[in-house]
């Protein structure tokens, strides 16, 4: 239905973003790398989809075509709805869940909370060969500063459904593992593969 939508971003938070386009606020559900993307921007162009159930009709928006249209593979698969796509397209990147279902790794897509034994396989089965013939893009990489990282990382993983708890503990393990992570993106895939 909708294409894409231009115009100024409102409110913004790792799970959502407020979008007025011509005087209307757009509520629009979003993957981590799109949080990410949008890091420092006052207006942006988000490409959509329109995803509409017995009981609600939601707004998804992704910085890239690409994202929307793994996205919307990702959703074409029997036993993987959208809250499962964008925790997906949270936990990795593009190029990684490509990269994943190309060379038949289950177990890799099974990091990201949602995606078990059964939905990682038929994932698989479903897109390994249309995924194949396509061109992987390049991903999003934006610096972070150091301080506000912990606690935006630990907000996402709240907006995500993470018990604050858990997310502490894991941020906590990720941070100690590994000194290098540095983006709020980075640190939330990695707590998020050691919660599931």
């Amino acid at each position: 239905m909708y294409a894409y939508l231009k115009g100024e971003i409102t409110y913004r938070t790792a799970a959502f973003v407020t979008l007025e386009v011509h005087g209307v606020g757009y509520h629009l559900n979003i993957p981590l790398s799109t949080y990410t993307a949008l890091e420092g921007q006052e207006r942006t162009t988000l490409y959509t989809h329109f995803h509409i159930t017995d009981d609600a009709h939601t707004l998804y928006g992704f910085a890239t075509q690409t994202e929307r249209n793994l996205f919307l593979q990702l959703i074409s698969v029997t036993g993987v709805g959208p809250t499962s796509a964008l925790l997906l397209l949270s936990a990795m990147s593009v190029d990684e869940i490509r990269s994943a279902i190309i060379s038949e790794q289950a177990h890799v897509l099974q990091r990201a909370k949602g995606i078990g034994p059964k939905a990682s396989k038929q994932i698989i089965l479903d897109l390994k060969d249309k995924i194949a013939k396509e061109a992987p893009d390049s991903p999003v990489l934006l610096p972070m500063a150091d301080n506000a990282v912990r606690d935006e990382a630990l907000s996402a993983l709240m907006s995500l459904g993470i018990n604050r708890i858990a997310g502490q503990k894991a941020l906590n393990q990720v941070l100690k593992e590994r000194s290098d992570i540095t983006r709020v993106e980075d640190l939330i895939k990695a707590a998020l593969q050691l919660l599931h």
